[in-house]
């Protein structure tokens, strides 16, 4: 759908309007990525805010992080506009917008080899960061360099939805991805997923590995 300035502003009125934080996070989200993709960039949403959409707001972010996941990004002024379109304040990469926080944090890191997962939004679909990413990379920021409480909930909610069979998680590519030369994590990874499938009492999936 095209953004003219009409629609925008309504956009951004019910965004401003949400009270639910993680239907917020989506509505701004969306908003965010048509207004983007119209100027030739798709942004994908990483890091806790993908997992807080993954498991529906069973992990509260509390702000919006993107990356890009095409070549090249918009030059730093047309950033500026664009976000100025939404009223932001701040920049050029650190956003205040509808009440919320939005970081756009560069070039998108990922190394599994499934899909990006897709969420439709109010005004338009939605790329989220893969969940077997999600998973080893919150694994690491919860062991290195030092113990992270926060990383590790966050980490565990993911867990949880996808031994659950809510989000569908490739587990083969977890431990190919937590094996790379960027993670080396294999070990954590195992010892988080055996520990909630346990809680759970539910089969865990390494024990085929």
């Amino acid at each position: 759908m095209h953004m003219d300035g009409k629609t925008i502003r309504c956009a951004l009125t019910e965004t401003s309007r949400e009270s639910d934080p993680t239907l917020k996070s989506l509505k701004l989200a969306s908003l965010c990525s048509a207004l983007w993709r119209e100027r030739g960039v798709e942004l994908v949403v990483v890091g806790g805010s993908a997992i807080e959409f993954l498991t529906e707001g069973a992990y509260a972010s509390g702000d919006l992080d993107l990356c890009h996941i095409t070549a090249v990004s918009l030059p730093i002024r047309d950033r500026q506009q664009v976000m100025g379109l939404l009223g932001a304040e701040g920049g050029p990469r650190n956003w205040k917008v509808a009440g919320m926080y939005v970081d756009l944090l560069g070039r998108a890191e990922s190394f599994a080899r499934t899909s990006y997962r897709r969420i439709e939004g109010p005004y338009g679909e939605v790329l989220v960061m893969k969940p077997e990413d999600l998973l080893v990379e919150r694994v690491l920021v919860s062991t290195y360099p030092k113990p992270n409480a926060t990383a590790r909930a966050c980490a565990r909610e993911l867990a949880v939805v996808a031994l659950d069979g809510v989000v569908k998680i490739n587990w083969a590519e977890v431990l190919r991805v937590s094996n790379l030369p960027q993670y080396r994590n294999t070990e954590d990874c195992k010892a988080l997923v055996r520990e909630v499938a346990n809680e759970l009492k539910i089969k865990n999936p390494f024990d085929s590995h």
